[in-house]
């Protein structure tokens, strides 16, 4: 984004229903700015993210599982390293995206990819009912933030 959009979006405020709406559309004139090759680094980064949300959460569950300090210290730095990558891409991703939008998507899309990939494909945890309803309401409010 450039960088007067960038302190453009800052600037916006949002008290009433017009104003919702001027939101909006400054908002998509923002969105329209974007090059397809500054989406192809969003979803990168994006999926960067994710990758190495669940990386450093399934080190932390090794680690926690180890017989001895040497494992456990290697798991421990391996899971810290991961959890390094994933504040960069934030980082990163915050330059194309609100906060606002950011930290919810990542940290939405990191729970369900800790629960699905890590637990239950990569550790054979089972995944109740009622957790899989969660993960779905994550998915929609995502949907809801990304509108």
């Amino acid at each position: 984004m450039k960088e007067g959009s960038y302190k453009a979006f800052n600037a916006i405020q949002v008290s009433s229903v017009t104003e919702v709406k001027v939101y909006r559309a400054q908002v998509q004139l923002i969105l329209s700015n974007l090059s397809s090759r500054a989406y192809l680094l969003i979803l990168t980064l994006i999926l960067s993210n994710l990758v190495f949300t669940i990386v450093a959460n399934s080190s932390f569950k090794i680690s926690a599982q180890t017989p001895n300090w040497r494992s456990f210290l290697f798991w421990q730095v391996i899971g810290n390293l991961a959890g390094f990558v994933t504040v960069i891409t934030l980082t990163w991703l915050l330059r194309y995206q609100p906060l606002s939008v950011a930290f919810p998507l990542t940290t939405g899309l990191g729970v369900i990819g800790v629960q699905i990939v890590a637990s239950h494909w990569l550790f054979g945890e089972r995944i109740s009912l009622e957790h899989w309803f969660g993960a779905i309401l994550i998915i929609l409010g995502i949907g809801f933030l990304s509108k």
